[in-house]
Parts: structure tokens; C-alpha cells; sequence
């Protein structure tokens, strides 16, 4: 599958993948930061943002996915970003594509498996009366029934956009998602990494631990850690200016 991208500045190639009901929109302002060294490039995942929507999802056929794109950029390797969903098929495609790569950094996501937690989301997703929407507010004001955080809910309603009759559609594909939610969760496979990998974690996350660590550096074998002060799980938005120093110091 090719998928839709955005690409920004010039110089040596960066690719970042966005994690679950996000797009490659989530990270354009790093990207244009990024842009007066790198070629960036964001990429909507399959069943997200402007990407083709497929009944298939796991992180076998997200990482050819990626790999497809490339060859489509005339891209034989690049540094690689993800976050949370897109740091788990950033990993799985360290493992297929070794060769493609010269840098890979993972945020706030370790390799093993995570249980799924996504039900509560996905279960107000599932109720909202998109042919009924008048305008975002009253999208807001639906699903604030099931999702009380209200920047979780101004996360998700980035996807939500008018369509062709003039009514409101989902940019993710909530059926195929919701179908396999327990692909998002899968752990990587046990083969060992080479590929120099910087993981980043937030401070208040608990998507990586310090036991996650340790198992991390058995797996990853050149591997670096750094932690985000002040920072949760999207520690990308909220702490963007100490995100990118840890990723620049990295990739330089």
C-alpha cells in the first residue's frame, strides 16, 4: 500500500509515523522545525489520516506498507521516528528492513505486549451520530459522554471532517480498528536489533518502565534512553522544544 505523505525542506531523509487515531497533520510543526536539515517526511498509516482504508491492520503488513512508500520516494534507507502505534511498526520495520535504516527513534512505546485499552475511546467513537452532527461542538459535546478528557477528545476530533454529501466521516477507519485492536497491542518479535535506536519516554508515562528498559537493551543492542521532564505520553506536544533537542542530539 502507498501511502499519503507530506515531505518538507531537503537534506538527508526523516519519516515519521504517528501512533493510533492520529495522521501525519500531529506532526507537522516538528517537521517544518526539522526541515532547514532534513527531508522529512509524515506519513499517514493505513486506516489513518488520508491513507487508503483496508480491512487488514497489523504491523507486519503497516511495516511493508512503509516500505512500499520508500521505494515510491526512491528512498534505499532513512531515519525513522514513531510514536506509540507508529514506534511498534517503526520497530517491526527494523526488524524486516534492517538494510533501510540508519537511525531509529522510538517514543514512548516499548517492544513488549500491551493489553488492550482503548475500549472507552473506541466505544464512544462507536456512538457518535456522525449523520445527525450539526458541527464539531455538538461533536464535542457527544462524545465528552464517553471521553470526560477534553484534549483526548480535541485529539480525535482532528479526523473529523466534512465529506462529499456535506456530513461529518471519520479520516481513521474505526470498523477495522476496532475490528483489531488487538493487533495495536502485539509485542515485536524476539530477533535483535543493530540498528542505532534512541528510545525517548515522558516522565509521567508509564508506556515504558525501567524494567521495560532493561529487557529493551537485551533486544536493542545500540541503544540509547532519554526521559522527557514534565511530559506523558504524547511528549511530543507537550514538551516539543525538549522532544526535538533529545532527537536532534541523536541524529547528529
Amino acid at each position: 500500500m502507498i501511502l499519503f505523505h507530506r515531505i518538507y525542506g531537503e537534506g538527508p531523509p526523516l519519516v515519521i509515523l504517528h501512533g493510533l487515531f492520529g495522521q501525519s497533520d500531529n506532526w507537522a510543526t516538528l517537521a517544518r522545525a526539522w526541515s532547514n536539515q532534513f527531508r522529512v517526511i509524515i506519513i499517514d498509516q493505513r486506516n489513518h489520516g488520508q491513507s487508503p482504508h483496508d480491512a487488514a491492520f497489523s504491523y507486519g503488513l503497516m511495516a511493508d506498507d512503509l516500505a512500499e512508500t520508500l521505494d515510491i520516494l526512491n528512498l534505499e534507507s532513512v531515519q525513522l521516528i514513531g510514536h506509540s502505534m507508529g514506534g511498534k511498526t517503526a520497530m517491526f520495520f527494523a526488524q524486516k528492513y534492517p538494510q533501510r535504516l540508519t537511525k531509529l527513534i522510538v517514543a514512548d512505546i516499548a517492544p513488549r505486549a500491551y493489553a488492550p485499552h482503548h475500549g472507552e475511546i473506541i466505544a464512544a467513537l462507536k456512538t457518535l451520530p456522525l449523520e445527525r452532527l450539526k458541527d464539531r461542538n455538538s461533536a464535542d459535546n457527544e462524545l465528552a459522554k464517553g471521553i470526560p478528557d477534553f484534549g483526548t477528545r480535541q485529539f480525535l476530533l482532528k479526523n473529523l471532517y466534512r465529506n462529499d454529501s456535506g456530513g461529518f466521516s471519520w479520516r481513521f477507519n474505526l470498523e477495522a480498528i476496532s475490528a483489531q485492536i488487538s493487533e495495536v497491542g502485539k509485542a515485536l518479535p524476539g530477533s535483535i536489533v543493530e540498528t542505532p535506536t534512541l528510545f525517548v519516554r515522558g516522565a509521567k508515562s508509564k508506556y515504558i518502565t525501567d524494567q521495560d528498559q532493561r529487557d529493551i537493551a537485551h533486544q536493542f543492542i545500540n541503544v540509547r534512553f532519554e526521559t522527557i521532564s514534565d511530559a506523558g505520553h504524547w511528549l511530543h506536544a507537550e514538551q516539543p522544544e525538549a522532544f526535538g533537542k533529545v532527537v536532534l542530539d541523536f541524529l547528529q
